[in-house]
Parts: structure tokens; C-alpha cells; sequence
């Protein structure tokens, strides 16, 4: 990933923190058929070695994953810059649209799982994971388990999956927050994205001001 190096993140930490913040990514790597890709949430453990996931069985590309290498593509935030938003605009006019964004690419070595353990054990991280987000955000009683369902019923939904773990051996990420743009331009930018109502603009305004 081209990285400039204002852009790049070099604080484990702050990775850790990006590539849970967004938790879903996209699974990419190189076959006998060309380039396969498959959506999909993850879990990464505190020490960014090791990314697990799964698959349905019926998705091929996991014929493809195991023993392989592959990269994660995890976008986090990204959002349409108006050259509007710079207050220098109106000395040099000389500006152009861009794109301000975060993202992180995870390197790694893919195996396949098919013990009914170890794929039960990654599809419970994930719901406990995003069961206890979503009631965190909006104070619901009720946080779904995978207990909730018939055991037969999942032991056979379990059989329909693969478990995917990764090994990580290398990790970039980027933060194009607007970097290269003075005080009064960043913090036009972060305004204007505040204001904007486009997707994704509020988030990046965040960003910006963290």
C-alpha cells in the first residue's frame, strides 16, 4: 500500500484499535482462478498475530485460502473532501477534490478449520463481540447467545462453515486525515465533513479532530 510517511501508522495500539473499530473486512488472495475475495467480519487477538473468521462451506474460496497467503483489506472510515472547506482557497486558488480515509492491510498465512470447536469457538467471540457492542450502544435488555438456539440446530449450522486463522506476519496502515493541509484548512475540513449529511463524513470529522 503506497503510505506517504505522514500517513502512516506506526503505533500498534492505534492499529489494534482501527482494525476492531471497524471488524469486517475483505478476505483477498491469489488462486488458480485469479484474484478471490470474500467480505467478512473477523476477530484479531491483543497482540496482532492472529485473525480468525469463517466462511460457508459452499464459498469456494476457502479451498483456495488454506496454506495460502492473503491479505485483509479493512476499511475503516472514508469520506469526499471539498476543496470548499479550505479557508487558504481564497489566496490560492489552486485546489483540487480528494478523498480523506483510514485503512489497514493485514498480511498473512491462511488455514482452514473443520473441527466443530474451533469454528464454535470463533462464531461465539464473534457474536459475544458485536452482542455486547450493540447493547452497550442502544442499553438493550436483551443480548442474543449462540446458547439461545436449539444445540441441534447449531451443531448443524456449524457443519455449513469453515473456520479461517491467520497468521499475521506484516501490517500497514494509513490514515489520510488531511495531513498536509495547514491548522485552518484541517479544521475547515473537519467542519465541513461535521456539516456535510454525505456518508461516512461524519466519522472522518472525528477522526480528524482525535
Amino acid at each position: 500500500m503506497y503510505t506517504p510517511s505522514a500517513n502512516a501508522v506506526d503505533d500498534q495500539r492505534i492499529v489494534l484499535a482501527l482494525v476492531r473499530t471497524a471488524g469486517f473486512g475483505h478476505l483477498v488472495n491469489q488462486s488458480d482462478h485469479g484474484l478471490q475475495a470474500t467480505a467478512l467480519p473477523f476477530l484479531v487477538d491483543d497482540t496482532l498475530t492472529t485473525l480468525r473468521a469463517h466462511v460457508a462451506r459452499a464459498n469456494p474460496h476457502w479451498r483456495s485460502l488454506d496454506g495460502a497467503r492473503a491479505l485483509m483489506i479493512v476499511p475503516v472510515t472514508d469520506a469526499y473532501v471539498s476543496p470548499g472547506w479550505y479557508p487558504s482557497k481564497a489566496d490560492e486558488p489552486r485546489v483540487v477534490p480528494t478523498w480523506n480515509y483510514e485503512v489497514v492491510h493485514v498480511h498473512g498465512t491462511v488455514r482452514a478449520h473443520h473441527d466443530p470447536d474451533a469454528i464454535q469457538s470463533i462464531v461465539r467471540d464473534l457474536t459475544d463481540l458485536h452482542e455486547g457492542q450493540r447493547t452497550r450502544v442502544d442499553a438493550s435488555p436483551t443480548r442474543w447467545s449462540v446458547n439461545d438456539a436449539p444445540a441441534a440446530f447449531i451443531e448443524r449450522q456449524l457443519r455449513a462453515i469453515v473456520g479461517l486463522e491467520m497468521s499475521i506476519d506484516r501490517v500497514d496502515a494509513k490514515r489520510k486525515l488531511s495531513q498536509n493541509r495547514s491548522d485552518r484548512d484541517h479544521a475547515g475540513v473537519a467542519a465541513g465533513l461535521a456539516t456535510s449529511g454525505l456518508a461516512g463524513s461524519p466519522e472522518v470529522a472525528d477522526a480528524m479532530r482525535a
